[in-house]
């Protein structure tokens, strides 16, 4: 049987591809336009189990689908590294689909993982969401930056959308100039529009998404609760598939970049190539020794303690950052021992003998 190597550059119409039939130095370039059904025809003539290289784009679920369906193993490269390693001095379809089947020949292709088809369609509840929940602090935002142009505040530090605020923020919104008050208005009108889109999502969410023992582990951790666990769970998939705690924490985008040369060594911002859902996820669960570390239950937890140590010397955001880390790093340990979140045992430092 004769074996192949493919690689394919997909775009948004098309895709190209690059067939090559054993060792050959010089393959077959195809391009297949996106119709559907198109690329698992043209897949379907090669042996079964036949490799076939594409890179981590926008709209690669339904072309990961066809190559599955045409009996072909999909694997997804990581793009920017692909990038990197093929060295490519000029750049067109052709040579971009013959890099990737020539790293796949090579055993060097960098690859990510393909989460099954039902986690995908799964991730979209707590995906869309957060973009909900985005929406509704942007609105919040516009209305308090509103309120500010005309000096009207409310006498409170906590939320003024709560519903025991809602009489006095009328109150405060007819302070203002006519039209800014109309505009206020329909704000807040949208604002509630959005906030029964996130609370009918999150009844979605808990009715297709079953807590599996492992999320149920996850609401172990501080500041985890229903909805936080099923986005971590749904985000990381198999915890196999990560060698180390730093591994995950750094696929989580809570590790900071480092640049360390001539004995100097500088932290800087955490990375923006991360899985930017998980990392939303351990930032929301590291805020709440932020906010809530002067309750009982939460004055002599360790996260507590390791909060107000960073952010003593290096303010609020990078404690925020340190705790999501320490949140990301047990995380691992919790999904490989199976057992609950525990508090960290610190040893007492022996003084030196004379």
């Amino acid at each position: 049987q004769i074996n192949y190597i493919i690689g394919c550059d997909a775009h948004k119409h098309y895709s190209q591809f690059a067939v090559y039939e054993g060792d050959q130095t010089r393959g077959k370039q195809v391009r297949v336009e996106h119709e559907r059904g198109a690329i698992r025809e043209f897949l379907s003539q090669f042996p079964e189990d036949t490799p076939v290289a594409l890179e981590s784009i926008g709209n690669w679920y339904w072309i990961v689908d066809e190559i599955e369906q045409a009996g072909c193993q999909a694997l997804l490269a990581h793009a920017a590294k692909a990038k990197v390693m093929m060295g490519n001095v000029n750049k067109t379809d052709k040579l971009d689909a013959r890099g990737l089947a020539m790293l796949l020949r090579n055993g060097t292709l960098p690859t990510v993982w393909i989460a099954p088809s039902q986690v995908r369609d799964e991730r979209e509840l707590p995906r869309t969401r957060m973009a909900l929940c985005k929406i509704r602090v942007a609105l919040k935002n516009r209305i308090h930056a509103t309120l500010a142009k005309y000096n009207l505040l409310l006498p409170t530090e906590s939320d003024i959308f709560a519903p025991k605020w809602s009489s006095q923020l009328n109150e405060v919104i007819e302070q203002l100039p006519s039209e800014t008050q109309k505009c206020l208005q329909q704000e807040l009108e949208l604002l509630e529009d959005v906030q029964r889109q996130i609370q009918a999502m999150e009844e979605r969410m808990k009715e297709c998404i079953s807590l599996t023992p492992d999320m149920q582990l996850l609401k172990t951790v501080p500041g985890v609760g229903d909805i936080l666990a099923i986005v971590i769970g749904t985000e990381i998939g198999r915890i196999e598939r990560f060698a180390s705690a730093e591994q995950l924490a750094s696929y989580a985008g809570t590790v900071p970049a480092v640049k360390s040369s001539g004995g100097k060594t500088r932290y800087g911002h955490t990375p923006k190539e991360s899985n930017h859902y998980l990392k939303w996820a351990f930032v929301e669960a590291a805020n709440g020794p932020a906010q809530y570390r002067q309750k009982p239950r939460w004055q002599h937890r360790h996260v507590t303690h390791l909060y107000e140590r960073v952010s003593l010397r290096k303010g609020h955001s990078v404690a925020v950052g340190a705790v999501a880390r320490h949140l990301a790093e047990a995380t691992f340990w919790i999904l490989n021992k199976k057992e609950p979140y525990h508090e960290p045992i610190h040893q007492k430092v022996l003084p030196k003998q004379a």
